[in-house]
């Protein structure tokens, strides 16, 4: 059995969760403490591949990256690398599609506290780094940790745009939902069956974890003492 669409899948999820969630993280932090013109479009930038077909925001990256792409003509010309068909292209296609889920869950996050703890704070001369690790971190904490949970399993589970962009190309662009779909293409149910059996395996353990950390957690605070 070749187990290298679980291992790149991992390997993808993984560093594109890490990606998301500090740049997830630090335009929540700002966007929502500032208001400024066009705040609105911006965020709706930001959401948009969240209502797209995934396959839409294939083409976009691909337009975007391809070889006679904005991106993919100074990638290829300055550095000579090549986007398209490659296990970036796997990263990239994650990193966009998971990257709503982050931000969306971060800016709740940031909002649902009273932003007059952090004010205090900079009265009494702390700065905007200790502010935010002290104050506004552990009391977004919880809902960060949604984001990122839900991060990890849609970049996990991404198909549409890593097809457009990526390709199937085994041990390189190979994740699961690719092996899937081409294992049925190839008439080849067992292998299919197989992954989708892992893939959904993880996901359910991914979202059974954060509703029972999420009931636990709120046990905690209303038993504790007012």
């Amino acid at each position: 059995m070749n187990l290298s669409p679980l291992w790149l899948s991992f390997q993808t999820a993984a560093l594109a969760t890490v990606i998301v969630f500090i740049a997830g993280v630090f335009l929540a932090r700002v966007i929502t403490r500032n208001t400024f013109p066009g705040k609105s479009i911006l965020e709706a930038i930001f959401l948009l591949p969240l209502v797209l077909p995934p396959t839409v925001v294939g083409f976009g990256l691909l337009f975007i990256f391809g070889k006679n792409g904005p991106l993919g003509i100074l990638l290829s010309k300055w550095f000579e690398v090549q986007i398209v068909f490659t296990w970036y292209a796997v990263l990239i296609a994650a990193i966009v599609v998971a990257f709503p889920l982050m931000y969306q869950s971060a800016s709740a996050a940031f909002q649902q506290y009273d932003a007059n703890l952090e004010k205090a704070a900079y009265t009494m001369g702390a700065s905007k780094w200790r502010v935010f690790w002290t104050i506004s971190f552990p009391l977004a904490w919880p809902g960060l940790l949604g984001g990122l949970v839900l991060t990890f399993a849609r970049a996990l589970g991404e198909f549409g745009a890593t097809l457009m962009l990526a390709g199937y190309i085994p041990g390189v662009t190979d994740t699961i939902p690719l092996a899937i779909y081409f294992a049925v293409e190839s008439g080849n149910t067992e292998m299919a069956t197989f992954w989708v059996i892992i893939i959904v395996a993880l996901g359910f353990s991914a979202i059974l974890w954060l509703n029972w950390w999420s009931k636990r957690n709120m046990m905690r605070y209303s038993q504790r003492p007012k």
